[in-house]
């Protein structure tokens, strides 16, 4: 806007001010006798052109066409023109050039002329101005009306001195009283209490107005907070801007304040900015009490004095919301925050009340727990760490945090993170008619709202008003009630239901958690029993951090003769279907090993069995389902130890070969022969027989190990071997040392399964064999020699049970095999006695009919042994007992 304007914009003269408008001097006769230079510039005639001239030469009551124009006439109803001309005559003057132009005019007699009537003696003044001119006059004046009288905004001028001298209608209602109450008081006499909120800005009302006087430099939206003498007891926002008056001359005449009243918008703004940080900061977790712990957290001190989350027992368990009555839930105090010098009564917990520092009392009944304790939610765990015969469970990762599910965790498999302390409100109160109603329920400052989901009731999330100071840090807001009014109380239903949909997904991811985990750990062996042929240990870590499952699976599995056998597997995918197909093939791989076969003849029978056809599958509505098997390419790797022969035979399907570890500490990594993954066909499997002195390390690892994005596996057995040839470690020490180094985190993108086996050996003070002929004077040779070792070993209380035991397995292998026999008998865990031939034919347990000369005796074997079983060899066969020794030698 240029100067020229500026000024004309506040030049507030009107048009027919006799110092700007055109203005005719007549005398009794209409004649013009003076003319000024305002009407010279309006109608383009000269004085020496108009004087003496009659007034009708320039200005007529109608145009040529005989009507005013549509402009001038309005529609506002009769009249000579627009309301706001009325009192003044609209005339059409005509300029020197011809135009024709609307004016009003006004007329004023002089003083004295009444009694004049000459011709030339001034009677009257006439002044003119355009119609337009006018009409823009007058609606500026009813701006300036309009902003005294009508205005929403308080509008307020202090002078020099910073005291008020004029208002307008809206800053009186804000006063409660008429100006002249008010007039002349300072600033801080009429809001002493209130300061600005927007940083920047000094905080006072004197401090801002006498920062414009000096500066004047306008301000804008500065957030003024203070009680207003209208509404005392109660904070208000304004928007306030300030800005110089000053004269014509630039002298400064005071400040002028609009202030605008945005409580109200302020508070839905905080509304949906608590909204917005809801969004944020509820559910980043799939856990119940963190959960529970946001929303509290969320609210306070910003919604609410003090915040209770109760939480019904089957949600933090992970079962299905409740349905019925308030008996069928048992409500638990999850998560319970108090701004500081906050607090109310707790009805559901009489006992407790909030501490000095707004947070409840750990150490009390009815605490609960705080933020600063919880673990990283960041991941969750896939269980305790397993450590052969200690472990706990398969589910073992490298000791990483417990997240989410696990031991530390609310609602996981392993419990609560510390114990909830379960609350009853009594009948009446608003938590209890909230639950029987389940709705809301608003008493005086407590708000009660149900976590409701799917038709159930997870909780109750109470929302109680205090009293006292904002002490959070954070800019306060317009101080609140102690009550709550509908558009809180809809907030709060809000937060409440975005709270309960976070709950219900935890609640669901905790159900299904638990239930995989449950999966794998009876997939997986729980522990792994101690024994004389090895020692183990062992890690898991699956790849799934959601469900804590995965296909990998290792074993070891008691074989007669105190072998053992050592198998480890892994499966295409991750996820419940490779751990359901884990679980079927491990399950297999011990029902084939207790048949004792050969590691490439076990193989050969579970590939047989994975490349089977699949039967159709279709769901229960008759549609397809995903037919791709993750069977089909899973590799195995499967060992058999005998600590007497202290010789190893395995075989693989696909596998990665094991690592093993002399007793001088040299890695090696055998060339196994290596056969098809499973379910494949086409090429047979070979076995590989290994001498392990004692004390040498084998190492069965999956490919999750050694393989990962940055490295390849050549690497990753490098590492591995480097790992394992400290021969100081022990296996735990190891198998945390191999976890560290190849899978930083205890995260891959592959499920990850390492045991470590140490190998042992029987003494052959524990080991006595024979050979015997195939001759009947052998069976009482065979008591003989057994009797003897027993007694040498001090089991005498086994000497009837074994020569019964030893006769009948002479006498068979005698009668129905041929030589030469072989009789040993293994003082282990338990004693072991085994007779071979070089039959191939298995002897079988029957009844016998009451007529039957024979078949009693294997009959009376098996009663007096724990177990018995046939072992085929290259040779014929071995048939084997085991009994249990006596309570102090098996202590």
């Amino acid at each position: 806007m240029s100067a020229a304007s500026t000024a004309e914009s506040a030049d507030f003269r009107g048009p027919l001010d006799i110092t700007r408008a055109a203005t005719v001097v007549l005398d009794a006769e209409s004649t013009v006798i003076g003319w000024s230079p305002a009407a010279s510039e309006l109608l383009g005639y000269g004085p020496s052109d108009a004087l003496g001239r009659p007034l009708t030469t320039f200005l007529s009551v109608r145009p040529a066409g005989g009507t005013l124009p549509a402009e001038a006439s309005g529609a506002a109803g009769p009249g000579p023109g627009p309301p706001s001309l009325v009192g003044n005559e609209i005339h059409v003057a005509r300029t020197r050039d011809g135009r024709e132009l609307l004016v009003a005019t006004a007329t004023c007699p002089l003083p004295g002329a009444a009694g004049a009537s000459g011709s030339g003696t001034p009677d009257r003044i006439l002044v003119a101005a355009e119609v337009e001119a006018l009409l823009h006059w007058e609606s500026r004046i009813a701006l300036l009306q309009g902003l005294a009288t009508q205005s929403p905004v308080g509008l307020a001028i202090y002078d020099t001195d910073l005291r008020l001298s004029w208002s307008n209608t809206a800053y009186e209602r804000e006063m409660g009283q008429p100006l002249a109450a008010f007039r002349g008081k300072r600033a801080e006499e009429l809001y002493g209490a209130g300061s600005f909120v927007t940083p920047g800005y000094p905080h006072t009302l004197a401090g801002v107005m006498r920062q414009v006087l000096d500066t004047g430099e306008p301000v804008l939206d500065l957030h003024f907070r203070g009680q207003p003498p209208s509404d005392p007891g109660r904070d208000h926002l304004w928007s306030c801007a300030y800005y110089r008056l000053e004269d014509a001359h630039g002298h400064a005449l005071g400040v002028c304040e609009d202030a605008f009243d945005i409580t109200d918008r302020y508070r839905v703004q905080e509304r949906l900015t608590l909204l917005v940080e809801a969004g944020r900061r509820i559910g980043t977790v799939l856990d119940v009490a963190t959960t529970a712990e946001e929303i509290a957290d969320v609210a306070v001190p910003d919604f609410a004095a003090t915040v209770r989350v109760d939480v019904t027992r089957a949600a933090v368990t992970g079962e299905t919301a409740a349905v019925g009555s308030p008996a069928d839930m048992t409500l638990l105090r999850v998560a319970e925050r108090s701004a500081p010098g906050s607090g109310t009564p707790d009805p559901g917990l009489p006992a407790s009340g909030p501490t000095e520092t707004g947070r409840t009392d750990p150490g009390r009944p009815g605490a609960s727990p705080t933020v600063t304790d919880s673990p990283d939610p960041g991941r969750p765990d896939t269980g305790p760490t397993g450590s052969g015969p200690t472990g706990s469970g398969p589910t073992a990762t490298a000791r990483g945090p417990a997240g989410p599910g696990g031991t530390n965790s609310p609602g996981g498999p392993g419990g609560p993170r510390q114990p909830y302390p379960p609350v009853d409100y009594p009948p009446g109160s608003p938590q209890n008619r909230s639950l029987s109603s389940g709705g809301l329920v608003l008493d005086e400052g407590t708000l009660v709202v149900p976590l409701r989901t799917g038709g159930g009731i997870l909780g109750l999330v109470t929302f109680d008003r205090g009293e006292g100071s904002d002490t959070s840090g954070r800019t306060p807001g317009p101080d609140r009630a102690t009550t709550f009014d509908n558009g809180e109380v809809a907030l709060a239903d809000e937060l409440a239901a975005r709270a309960a949909v976070c709950i219900d997904n935890a609640r669901r991811y905790t159900r299904e958690r638990t239930a995989s985990l449950a999966l794998q750990r009876q997939l997986l062996p729980h522990h792994l029993p101690p024994q004389s042929a090895v020692e183990t240990a062992y890690r898991y870590l699956p790849a799934d951090d959601v469900t804590g499952v995965g296909g990998d699976w290792f074993d070891v599995i008691p074989l007669s003769g105190t072998r053992v056998g050592l198998v480890v597997g892994d499966v295409v995918g991750h996820g419940l279907q490779a751990a359901a197909t884990m679980g079927r093939l491990r399950t297999s791989v011990r029902a084939f090993a207790q048949l004792d076969m050969a590691p490439d003849e076990l193989l050969t029978r579970l590939d047989d069995l994975v490349g089977q056809p699949a039967e159709d599958r279709s769901d229960a509505c008759g549609g397809a389902v995903e037919t791709y098997d993750v069977t089909t390419g899973a590799t195995c790797l499967y060992a058999v130890y005998d600590p007497v022969s202290r010789r190893c035979v395995m075989a693989r399907a696909g596998h990665l070969p094991p690592a093993i570890v002399g007793p001088g500490g040299e890695v090696s990594f055998p060339d196994l022969p290596a056969g098809p993954p499973l379910g494949l066909g086409g090429l047979p499997f070979e076995s590989m027989e290994i001498d392990l002195p004692v004390g040498s390390l084998l190492a069965l690892f999956t490919d999750g190990l050694v393989e990962a994005r940055d490295h390849d596996i050549g690497r990753g057995l490098d590492t591995l071997g480097q790992v394992l040839g400290d021969r100081s470690a022990s296996l735990e020490e190891l198998c945390d040392r191999a976890v560290s180094e190849l899978v930083p985190g205890g995260t891959s993108a592959d499920d990850t399964a390492l045991l470590l086996v140490r190998t042992r050996a029987l003494g052959a003070d524990r080991v006595a064999d024979w050979e015997l002929t195939a001759e009947p004077v052998s069976v009482g040779r065979a008591r003989e020699l057994a009797t003897g070792q027993l007694e040498a070993w001090g089991l005498e209380e086994l000497v009837f049970a074994t020569q019964l035991v030893v006769s009948e397995l002479v006498t068979n292998a005698v009668r129905y095999a041929g030589g030469p026999l072989g009789l040993r008998l293994i003082r282990d865990r338990t004693l072991v006695c085994e007779v071979a031939d070089t039959g191939h034919t298995s002897p079988h347990l029957r009844h016998s009919a009451a007529d039957d000369e024979g078949g009693r005796g294997l009959f009376i074997v098996a009663q007096l042994v724990q177990r018995w079983g046939t072992r085929y060899t290259p040779t014929g066969k071995t048939i084997w007992t085991e009994q249990a020794l006596p309570s102090a030698e098996a202590g």
